[in-house]
């Protein structure tokens, strides 16, 4: 019987069913084949709501639905655009670091394509700037973000492992700016050899500056928060959702407080309840792989098939590559997650260390053909074959896989700044 639902199980989930419904129906089914009492599953998901980092999911999440629904990005492009503008292709490398900075708060690549990207496309094609190589910069940079604080991936990781959400955000740090450093050379390079710098009409600094110095302030409050020990990330979460209200409500006024907010706290409560609702199915299932020993098993196939942390960790990003291609990051999270902790302890892989590798392969994975996220949504977005996006992409792509082999392999970009600036 367990055997023919699990067949349906699996039948509908390819048919479409919510993937919460099939970790949830998975978990229970396992529970039946183990002989315990499905009420496991309900104490799993009340177990969750007892982690006092949940919190700070929700909160990001509606700082991130309230910047998104501001016109905080147009305000930051123009100060990037000025602060920048007069490098070899410092257009470029202004795109970069705003398509970064809104993923980081927005959480999503898709949200940054749409609205980030349909901005910044029009603007590197009217500065010079080839369609190939602007399109793969935009496709690129739409998950750039996802390794800088409060990025809603690194709290995720933070919940699902147990490790200090406050040291993710400072162990992301310097890998993030990696990344985009190497990017940014890139794309100097390319504007260097066009012989371009600058948009049409760069905006002036100062009005720039004025009009984006509450946004452009906003990592500084958080980060530096953290990093100086004056907040835990629940508490910055707190501190970022009051700020980011009382500034776009009361200051800008790009949110009116009664017209708007309600439907932009409906929005991100919907996509928090999702989180959480795939979460607990998901850490219910993690549950019963744990009673079946299916952790143990692989552990021990591994250690028979692998002998090196070298090659370990050459598998795990090739896997992990694979997986964030194909599956949505934050189901990604809650289900891989908890079985590879095991693996990666058993070869010496630090945990902060082990967080940093396995977000940053799902960032790039979202730009991996054949069927990266980033991909679809920037064909769909610019309406341009998927093709074109393939070859646009891999410069970029290249360069990401690089900069990952070097995080990987020298763990002390990861771990030293924890140990510099986070006593506990």
């Amino acid at each position: 019987m367990n055997a023919l639902l699990l067949g349906l199980l699996l039948l509908l989930a390819l048919a479409g069913l919510p993937f919460y419904l099939v970790l949830g129906g998975l978990a229970l089914l396992g529970f039946a084949a183990q002989g315990l009492n499905p009420g496991l599953f309900f104490a799993e998901v009340l177990r969750l709501t007892e982690n006092p980092a949940l919190v700070a999911i929700p909160l990001f999440v509606l700082a991130g639905y309230i910047l998104a629904e501001s016109r905080a990005s147009e305000r930051l492009a123009k100060l990037a655009g000025a602060l920048l503008g007069w490098l070899p292709g410092g257009l470029a490398v202004a795109t970069l670091l705003i398509m970064a900075l809104f993923t980081a708060f927005s959480g999503a690549s898709g949200v940054t394509i749409v609205a980030m990207g349909g901005m910044m496309l029009p603007a590197l094609l009217k500065g010079g700037y080839d369609q190939r190589f602007s399109l793969g910069m935009i496709t690129a940079s739409g998950s750039l973000g996802l390794l800088f604080p409060p990025s809603l991936a690194l709290i995720l990781y933070g919940v699902v492992s147990g490790v200090s959400i406050s040291q993710l955000f400072v162990a992301g740090v310097l890998p993030g700016l990696i990344l985009v450093g190497a990017l940014g050379a890139f794309a100097m390079q390319h504007g260097w050899r066009l012989r371009t710098s600058t948009m049409t009409g760069r905006p002036a600094l100062l009005p720039a500056c004025k009009a984006a110095i509450w946004e452009a302030v906003l990592p500084l409050v958080v980060v530096g928060g953290i990093y100086a020990g004056l907040f835990t990330a629940p508490e910055a979460a707190t501190v970022t959702v009051i700020y980011v209200g009382i500034v776009e409500c009361f200051i800008t006024r790009d949110i009116h407080p009664v017209r708007d907010l309600p439907r932009v706290l409906k929005q991100s409560g919907l996509l928090v309840g999702g989180i959480l609702v795939i979460l607990g199915s998901a850490m219910a299932l993690t549950n019963y792989l744990v009673y079946a020993d299916v952790p143990t098993a692989i552990l021990n196939w591994l250690r028979y098939a692998i002998s090196s942390k070298v090659t370990f960790l050459l598998l795990l990003n090739v896997f992990l590559l694979i997986i964030g291609s194909i599956i949505e990051i934050f189901s990604a999270l809650v289900v891989v997650v908890p079985l590879i902790i095991p693996l990666a302890q058993h070869y010496g892989v630090h945990p902060l260390h082990l967080g940093i590798i396995f977000l940053m392969n799902l960032e790039i994975g979202y730009c991996m053909p054949p069927v990266g996220l980033n991909l679809f949504l920037a064909s769909f977005r610019f309406q341009k074959p998927i093709i074109l996006l393939y070859r646009a992409v891999l410069p970029f792509l290249i360069i990401q896989l690089i900069t990952l082999a070097l995080i990987t392999y020298i763990p002390e970009l990861t771990l030293y700044p924890v140990k510099l600036f986070v006593t506990k």
